[in-house]
């Protein structure tokens, strides 16, 4: 058996997974917002309340977070920003001792759908979050790319490929750059995008809910949607050529992008042969970052 703990934002979630893949239990409390102390007891916490529920102790820890640790040991790029320049890895080892390995969540997810998923049995799985942020992972052969840096698939704060007129200089970015794809293909980048256009501020589910009963501007903001979409991921393609790309985080619920985007991507994709990537939802939904976190411990 082995702990998986997604962090997020407002919520820690965490599991009990066993050698079959089978999770065994399951919990969740809020995030101590803005709070790094508080965020590390928490964590703890959860792990000792898992492990009671299986009767267990000293079970192999795996985290996902938002951001990840650079070669310094010291987190970098969380857009929960109380993470940023602190030690979480080592912080975290001297309290639950060396069972504790991490990877950035949209390297979990990308994990849990190469291993057991969506993406199972593909040599080469690109993963997307689309949700509050955009993120992204790459898997070669069942293995987590982590690259020389720590950043391996951060496509989200590169700038939006082939950008049109009406999209320079794009938003600033808490990265603190401007244009980044996290800009425009995240939850709040896609209502941002509506309201430019068309004066109304609605959540994406609300822009998603006005499309389908004919919204013309709602309409119009989905298919501005995909064509960026297309776009970010079709300069993946081909830099990386992954046999699939796997979608997850809110957004990615949104059935028409697998239909749509799909054609819109020839255009973008250096290759005269038909597109062979496929593009797929997660098959775990909201469970495939932790589920990916207890996948840092192979099972044994």
């Amino acid at each position: 058996m082995r702990v998986g703990i997604d962090l997020g934002g407002t919520k820690i979630e965490g599991v009990v997974m066993d050698a079959q893949s089978q999770l065994l239990a399951r919990e969740r409390i809020a995030t101590p917002a803005g709070d790094y102390p508080g965020t590390l007891q928490a964590i703890c916490a959860l792990v000792q309340k898992l492990e009671q529920c299986v009767q267990a102790t000293d079970l192999p820890v795996g985290i996902g977070t938002p951001g990840a640790p650079a070669p310094s040991g010291l987190m970098h790029n969380c857009n929960s920003t109380c993470l940023n320049g602190q030690p979480l890895l080592a912080d975290l080892e001297s309290r639950l001792g060396a069972r504790v390995r991490m990877a950035n969540d949209a390297d979990c997810m990308a994990l849990s759908e190469a291993r057991d998923g969506a993406a199972a049995g593909a040599d080469n799985v690109f993963g997307v979050i689309l949700g509050t942020g955009v993120g992204g992972g790459i898997v070669l052969r069942g293995e987590l790319l982590r690259g020389a840096n720590g950043i391996a698939g951060e496509w989200g704060h590169n700038p939006l490929p082939w950008p049109q007129a009406d999209e320079l200089p794009g938003r600033d970015c808490y990265c603190g750059k401007r244009g980044c794809i996290e800009t425009w293909l995240s939850g709040p980048g896609l209502a941002a995008d509506h309201a430019r256009h068309s004066g109304r501020s609605l959540r994406g589910e609300q822009i998603v809910a006005a499309a389908q009963a004919a919204d013309v501007q709602a309409e119009a903001t989905l298919q501005r949607y995909e064509q960026r979409l297309a776009r970010a991921l079709g300069s993946v393609i081909n830099l990386i050529d992954p046999q699939v790309i796997v979608l997850g985080g809110g957004l990615s619920r949104l059935a028409r992008l697998y239909e749509n985007v799909p054609k819109l991507l020839p255009q973008w994709v250096f290759s005269t042969a038909a597109l062979r990537t496929r593009l797929v939802a997660a098959q775990h939904g909201d469970a495939s970052g932790v589920r990916g976190a207890a996948w840092l411990w192979p099972a044994r």
